[in-house]
């Protein structure tokens, strides 16, 4: 655990009791602070008493005696209306931070030597934490990896001088992060999401710029440059005084920065450039969406020094993330692929756009605007296998335009996948759930969505006497 800092025999407020709320909780109470803790779910609060946690409703104190208050990144801090102990504390002048400001700052305060790559985008950050985490490693750094991904920001081990923290950030923890200067800052891409919480794209957009406003001279800001959004950024960053930006793209040329073309990798961030990989090989990072995760990482693992060999061995033996494009078996032709994160149709787009021969699981609470937006993929999808609440709005899409069949739950999409992928004939088949919904109507979350994918998968397997390895 990483003590927060800063706050010794003061009182910290703080709202929303889950798992990153009371791992701030000691990390605050291991810094000397005294904190007082609210949520509205009573269920929690009755949990956080009786793990020792001083229980007190914020709406009902004074405000008088209190130096900061955290907020959990998954409560409105403006939009689309400010939680009520927002207001209170806004009020009475008291900051407003989360668990990454206090990581942030208890890292800098160490003055161990310990460096930060924190990573954002709409899509993709994932798999990013999770390569560069794996690069870090197989480069004999020792990577400390959380944030939105895995382990809370303070639990993570105490800064050392070799120390790598590769930290996931959402758009809601750089608002509550006025202080996140990283030393690698990482912008992937933009397109719209949460606009709920943000108001408007532009605001979601300048939330994410926020990332490298406070980084120093001798950081690297590494911008993807295939959205507008994220290219006026990389701009913006550019003209500024601010640290070294290093451009990534997918698909274009640049004249700087570190791009692919047709799966080629090519660095042009010296005097000249270079043909530094081929990411075609690499079945863990297929796809365009993937060679944009690996392009950043490389261009994170060239900014803490290590070498085009190394960082490229490291993709090798990359196992790819769970539940994001993530192979579960592959026999007699047919490959089994649970994307089970692929909760909008622009994440469902990036396994739609690797394969072809795909027979479809799809559905769940539907999110806006369906997956309208798909039917470009359509003519490689052989069958789609609906599921859930949006079945029937996803029917309708597809009517005329993709042979579908409405399944309902996931066990019976997966048994009629599998066998009529099984059934066909030629080029390798790929029996992928991606659903473009949220989990909501059936499962608690993507993850158990995409366990239960994959126990479905090789309990099937194992009935037809196939191998599972």
């Amino acid at each position: 655990m990483i003590a927060a800092t800063g706050f010794a025999d003061r009182t910290v407020a703080l709202f929303g009791l889950g798992k990153s709320g009371l791992s701030t909780v000691r990390a605050l109470e291991a810094g000397g602070a005294r904190v007082v803790a609210w949520d509205d779910s009573e269920a929690k609060r009755a949990e956080a008493a009786r793990a020792g946690v001083a229980v007190e409703d914020l709406t009902k104190r004074t405000w008088s005696d209190v130096a900061a208050f955290v907020l959990s990144p998954g409560v409105p801090l403006t939009h689309p209306e400010p939680h009520p102990t927002v207001k209170l504390a806004q009020a009475a002048g008291v900051e407003i931070i989360g668990d990454v400001e206090l990581f942030q700052r208890a890292v800098r305060a160490s003055d161990a030597g310990a460096r930060i790559v924190a990573i954002t985008g709409t899509n993709g950050k994932s798999t990013t934490t999770a390569l560069i985490g794996h690069m870090v490693r197989r480069c004999s750094a020792d990577a400390q990896v959380g944030g939105n991904i895995g382990k809370p920001v303070l639990e993570l081990d105490p800064p050392k001088p070799m120390t790598v923290y590769v930290v996931e950030v959402s758009s809601y923890q750089i608002d509550l992060a006025p202080g996140l200067a990283p030393d690698v800052g990482v912008l992937l891409n933009i397109t719209p999401d949460h606009i709920d919480r943000h108001g408007t794209i532009e605001n979601y957009a300048a939330v994410k710029a926020r990332l490298f406003a406070h980084q120093p001279a001798d950081a690297t800001a590494i911008i993807g440059v295939d959205d507008v959004y994220s290219m006026d950024i990389c701009t913006a960053a550019s003209a500024s005084r601010g640290p070294r930006v290093v451009p990534i793209s997918v698909g274009k040329t640049l004249g700087r920065g570190v791009y692919v073309l047709d799966g080629t990798l090519y660095d042009g961030t010296g005097t000249q450039t270079v043909k530094a990989g081929d990411f075609r090989p690499l079945r863990t990072l297929a796809g365009a969406h993937n060679w944009q995760n690996a392009a950043a990482a490389y261009a994170v693992g060239r900014a803490l020094g290590f070498s085009r060999d190394k960082i490229l061995t490291a993709f090798e033996s990359f196992p790819g993330l769970a539940h994001r494009m993530e192979i579960v078996a592959e026999e007699d032709g047919v490959r089994y692929v649970n994307d089970s994160k692929a909760t909008n149709a622009d994440a469902a787009s990036k396994a739609l756009a690797t394969y072809d021969n795909i027979y479809w699981i799809i559905g769940g609470k539907p999110k806006a605007g369906g997956i309208e937006t798909l039917g470009d993929y359509f003519p490689r999808i052989r069958r789609a296998y609906l599921i859930g609440a949006a079945s029937d709005e996803f029917a309708r899409t597809l009517d005329g335009k993709v042979d579908y069949v409405r399944c309902q739950t996931l066990d019976r999409a997966v048994e009629m996948a599998a066998e009529d992928a099984e059934a066909a004939e030629g080029a390798p088949r790929v029996v992928l759930l991606s659903p473009a919904c949220a989990s909501f109507d059936q499962f608690a979350n993507f993850e158990e969505r995409g366990e239960a994918f994959r126990t479905l998968v090789l309990k099937h397997l194992d009935a037809e006497g196939r191998a599972t390895a």
